[in-house]
């Protein structure tokens, strides 16, 4: 049997995320026809921005629709109420500017991976899954430089690739290419899970048990609306940076898993800065990553996105299969 190919990214994608600015006169009939999709798909990849647009709600009123609102959608497709976005129970990051590596606490783990602190107690903070397996967890932060966000969940779904998504709660549902990107991913909750990275990246550190609750409730309430999907247990530190303190107040807030990483590619950095070559990113992965191993990447590295083909098949052939956090950690 030969080995699955990793096609290199295309000027000319499957089917993408658009956004579409409602004007005087527009209808969900009307939009839904000029993109070939239907009225009930419009409003449920919309409802978390627009409750007049939640199917599942009392107040539904397709008809409902405002000049000046802007509605995501993806050309083409249309979905029907047994594949929509849903909320999951149980189910189911970028820093803007400095990256999360020689962070206080980057390298420790608390509790055995893999394993969960109890409700209302101290965060476990998990560096990686049990070792001995051939399953690792790809997992993308998203939060500052937004591109290519939309193209590398493309390229997953395409592919068939499981991964794990750290959006901030302000880049992810508040910026059109965020909301694009985590509705597309909603589509297809078989190969992604959600996490949470904060609001808006704030050194944990620095913040009180009150103000970490809030950046946490904040991101949970938004991309629940926008995708149906929960962020619950999983909570990745802005820059990595934890105390016990931090470990106190996330697991209060009711994150139980803080999830750090034991492969950091650094793709955030450009290379003109002395970041990583997509062939780089590729060489680290493959040389570090093992069974178990959580690596980290972001939605909006600068080479991350011409990385993937080589990075998928390298895994590939060394019989490391990329899964979902949930799966790996077995939680």
């Amino acid at each position: 049997m030969s080995d699955p190919t990793f096609l290199r990214p295309t000027s000319t994608p499957g089917p993408t995320l658009a956004s579409y600015r409602v004007k005087p006169g527009d209808s969900l009939s009307s939009i839904a026809r000029t993109f070939s999709t239907s009225p009930r798909s419009l409003a449920w990849w919309n409802r978390g921005t627009y409750p007049s647009l939640n199917p599942e709600a009392e107040s539904y009123d397709p008809n409902h629709i405002e000049p000046g609102w802007t509605l995501v959608l993806i050309p083409g497709v249309i979905l029907d109420d047994t594949n929509a976005p849903s909320p999951s129970p149980g189910g189911p990051t970028i820093p803007p500017t400095v990256g999360p590596s020689g962070t206080p606490g980057s390298s420790a783990t608390a509790g055995s991976p893999g394993s969960s602190a109890t409700a209302g107690s101290p965060a476990a903070v998990i560096t990686h899954g049990p070792r001995g397996t051939t399953q690792i967890a790809l997992t993308f932060d998203m939060g500052g430089r937004l591109d290519p966000a939309v193209a590398i969940v493309q390229w997953l779904i395409d592919h068939n690739v499981h991964a794990t998504l750290f959006p901030s709660g302000k880049a992810g549902t508040t910026t059109d290419q965020g909301r694009a990107a985590l509705v597309l991913a909603a589509t297809r909750p078989d190969l992604f899970v959600i996490g949470n990275h904060s609001w808006d990246h704030p050194d944990f550190t620095t913040l009180t048990a009150a103000q970490m609750a809030d950046q946490l409730n904040s991101t949970e309430t938004a991309i629940q609306r926008l995708t149906g999907a929960l962020t619950k247990p999983y909570f990745r530190p802005p820059y990595g940076a934890w105390t016990y303190a931090v470990r106190v107040g996330v697991g209060a807030a009711g994150w139980p898993d803080m999830i750090m990483w034991d492969v950091d590619t650094i793709d955030w950095r450009s290379t003109a800065d002395g970041g990583p070559t997509a062939s780089a990113i590729v060489t680290k992965v493959l040389t570090n990553a093992q069974g178990g191993s959580i690596v980290l990447m972001h939605l909006g590295g600068w080479h991350t996105l011409e990385a993937l083909p080589d990075l998928l098949a390298g895994l590939t052939s060394r019989g490391l299969t990329p899964v979902t956090l949930t799966t790996v950690l077995g939680n």
